[in-house]
């Protein structure tokens, strides 16, 4: 089969396209035969070896598949050769087949294409764990998002809608505004590009208070990091939970005396690790997500795809931080 490999650390032009064996399931997996692998993030630190997981080389960078079962491993009773299915497999994506836990794989609904199957879990169940457990969000608060125009922004306005908040949502540039303005925003903002000074980190600050208002925001959900960070935490309400979910701007350091000033928490969002420790829960969190999905109240935006052979442009537009909405690589039709 091929595969689209790392196979020493650097960045998305080193990426080959190569042949591996075709793999065989061992007990409790199946083999998938990948249809579409949606890119996010962590494909472009994993390549550099700067993600928290170092899988050994050659590996095969994408997160989140879509595709058909093409044969099961002893003990599998819950699925069948010819099931469309969808799951989270962490890295090994960019290849034609993939052999996976069935229990990591959720049934892919009737009328839902692949890219759009592979393009839903990570961001949205991220995002649903993010605001839910995390971050506490309720019926009439305000959210605000940061980066609100990539995979997990637009799923945190769609869910914070559905949950019944008031959504602010931060970007970029005004065609990302409009994004979140479809995607349901009650509010956007287009903040300048970092580094910031001191006078254009208050000016930042005053940004987000003016749209917030004076109650500022009870959950603000940040998948940017960088220079970003702290002006959002100046915005947030008293008793407010600011949701640490990426860094694609940087590592921030925070003042901790606005914690105190606040009375608000800073808050970690590790859906993986959350997802192996608590399997329950998680699934609960999926089943919310599929109903969600059926009523049409969250929707995957599939906005660019990649040929196989170009997988590794999809992970540099995501380096480059120009996506809206998911990036999708099509393996096979």
């Amino acid at each position: 089969m091929k595969a689209l490999l790392s196979k020493a650390p650097g960045g998305p032009d080193t990426l080959i396209l190569d042949e591996l064996p075709d793999p065989q399931p061992g007990p409790g997996q199946v083999v998938v035969a990948v249809k579409a692998c949606a890119i996010n993030y962590p494909d472009v630190l994993i390549i550099e070896d700067k993600y928290q997981f170092k899988p050994p080389r050659p590996f095969a960078p994408g997160g989140e598949i879509a595709g058909v079962i093409e044969t099961v491993g002893e003990g599998v009773t819950s699925l069948a050769p010819g099931d469309r299915v969808l799951g989270v497999i962490g890295h090994g994506g960019l290849v034609e087949k993939v052999a996976i836990d069935a229990a990591r794989l959720y049934r892919l609904p009737e009328g839902r294409s692949f890219e759009e199957g592979a393009a839903l879990l990570l961001t949205y169940a991220t995002t649903i764990h993010a605001l839910v457990d995390r971050g506490h969000l309720r019926e009439g608060q305000t959210l605000l998002v940061l980066g609100a125009a990539g995979g997990v922004g637009l799923a945190a306005i769609e869910l914070g809608k559905a949950f019944g908040a008031t959504v602010v949502a931060a970007v970029s540039s005004e065609e990302k505004a409009e994004a979140a303005r479809r995607a349901g925003a009650d509010k956007t903002l287009v903040y300048g590009r970092a580094p910031f000074d001191k006078d254009a980190s208050k000016a930042l600050a005053d940004q987000f208070k003016a749209a917030l208002g004076p109650n500022g925001a009870d959950v603000i959900y940040d998948p940017v990091g960088g220079d970003y960070a702290e002006p959002a935490l100046r915005s947030i309400a008293w008793e407010g939970r600011y949701l640490v979910v990426g860094f694609p701007a940087g590592i921030p350091k925070l003042p901790l005396n606005l914690t105190l000033l606040k009375s608000c928490d800073v808050c970690g969002v590790f859906w993986g690790a959350f997802a192996a420790r608590d399997p329950q829960a998680n699934q609960a969190h999926v089943e919310h997500l599929f109903r969600l999905w059926e009523e049409g109240r969250i929707a995957p935006r599939v906005t660019e795809t990649f040929a196989f052979a170009d997988g590794g442009q999809a992970i540099a537009r995501m380096a480059a931080r120009q996506a809206i909405g998911k990036l999708v690589v099509r393996v096979a039709e």
